[in-house]
């Protein structure tokens, strides 16, 4: 594994690798080119540009690239492309931490298949193992999974695994970091030995290079760097506001522009959630707000009705910050900044997906300034003092 420097995160893109600047240079099946066009992709994003070739040439394939950067749609055209739709056999097999980045995989992948016939189910906890069996019975191409249902599924033998032919650990740091290990080779063990593996990652620790060298061949690795990530398409300001309780009367102030569109609002804290959507509600405003100490079935219902557009903004905490994609919104706004540099771009990524516009506002205080220069510096970017003509930002 030379050029990896294996107790931090970064390693060298394998040489050679060519960058692709648009989809019909690809190779795609010309059904599969209506599909992304109608999902309305126009370009690919830096890390299609160069992963995909690769992938759908059958290499085994790290991907590194930030949140927001179009690693889950990547998979999803990938995956359309390689799949034969006249076998009627699970050939992509994909796994995800959390079962609402697995049911938006599946989505995606059915949203881009259209013309091409792709039948994808999703496995996750939660749901119906009756109607996981009878949808894995009837025949699929690609499953998208969290990691306990698959392995269930695969044990049962249920999700028959002679025909895939593609693996794919999605937030792969994600998943060895939550346990998720042991349920991998669990998984692994039932592949075939000719298997085409591919790793997608916002970050790769030391744990998970260990690993691809047990399971993955020769595989291409690909790094977007830092300054190449899609901040470009996301205006960034910052407002200054003296003390604390001055960050409320500002989100009052900003309501009416945001409502324009779709906002994100992200604080530290579940408690700061639960202050703030029951304040803004007590005056008046509309808000939905979500946090991880909320039954699943409740964080189903609120996703949905933001995903809807039912609702215009969403009060939560860092747990929608990493892969959860709703095309409408276009603000993001800090009520308080991030505690980490990798957060701040997993909620700015919320906003201008795919290359679309998008707007971050962070609130600062001023024991805040030099995190926000921090920021600046570690991204490579600019966060400039809010204009006065917000409404003509949105």
């Amino acid at each position: 594994m030379a050029g990896m420097r294996t107790r931090g995160c970064f390693f060298e893109t394998t040489e050679g690798v060519k960058t692709i600047t648009t989809f019909e240079e690809m190779g795609f099946k010309h059904n599969l080119l209506r599909g992304i066009y109608q999902f309305g992709f126009d370009k690919p994003s830096p890390i299609q540009q160069r992963a995909v070739l690769p992938i759908i040439q059958g290499r085994d394939v790290i991907a590194q690239a930030q949140s927001g950067t179009g690693k889950t749609s990547m998979i999803a055209l990938t995956v359309c492309q390689l799949v034969d739709t006249s076998v009627r056999e699970v050939q992509a097999l994909i796994v995800s931490p959390t079962r609402e980045l697995a049911s938006q995989t599946e989505r995606i992948i059915s949203a881009i298949g259209d013309f091409v016939n792709i039948q994808a189910h999703a496995c996750v906890g939660g749901k119906s193992v009756g109607e996981d069996i009878r949808k894995l019975e009837h025949g699929v191409h690609v499953v998208s999974g969290t990691p306990g249902r698959v392995c269930d599924m695969i044990k049962r033998r249920t999700l028959r695994t002679k025909a895939i032919k593609l693996l794919v650990l999605d937030e792969s740091d994600e998943m060895l970091s939550r346990g998720f290990k042991d349920k991998i080779y669990d998984v692994y063990r039932y592949l075939r030995p000719d298997l085409q593996v591919c790793l997608i990652s916002a970050t790769l620790p030391h744990e998970i290079l260990e690993m691809t060298n047990k399971f993955m061949t020769d595989p291409v690795r690909i790094l977007v760097k830092r300054d190449e990530l899609a901040l470009e398409s996301i205006k960034q300001y910052f407002v200054a506001v003296e003390r604390e309780e001055w960050k409320f009367d500002t989100l009052c102030d900003l309501y009416d522009h945001v409502t324009i569109t779709q906002a994100v609002v992200f604080c530290n804290t579940k408690q700061k959630v639960d202050w703030l959507a029951e304040k803004m509600r007590n005056n008046n405003f509309t808000v939905s707000s979500m946090h991880g100490d909320m039954p699943q079935r409740e964080r189903d219902a609120i996703m949905g009705e933001f995903c809807a557009g039912t609702t215009r903004v969403l009060i939560t905490t860092d747990v929608w910050a990493r892969g959860l994609d709703v095309q409408q919104v276009s603000l993001v706004i800090n009520y308080d900044l991030p505690n980490n540099r990798e957060l701040y771009i997993h909620r700015i990524g919320r906003s201008g997906r795919f290359g679309r516009k998008g707007i971050a506002i962070n609130f600062v205080k001023s024991d805040d300034i030099n995190s926000l220069r921090d920021i600046e510096q570690y991204y490579g970017t600019q966060i400039v003092d809010l204009p006065m003509n917000v409404a003509d930002l949105i």
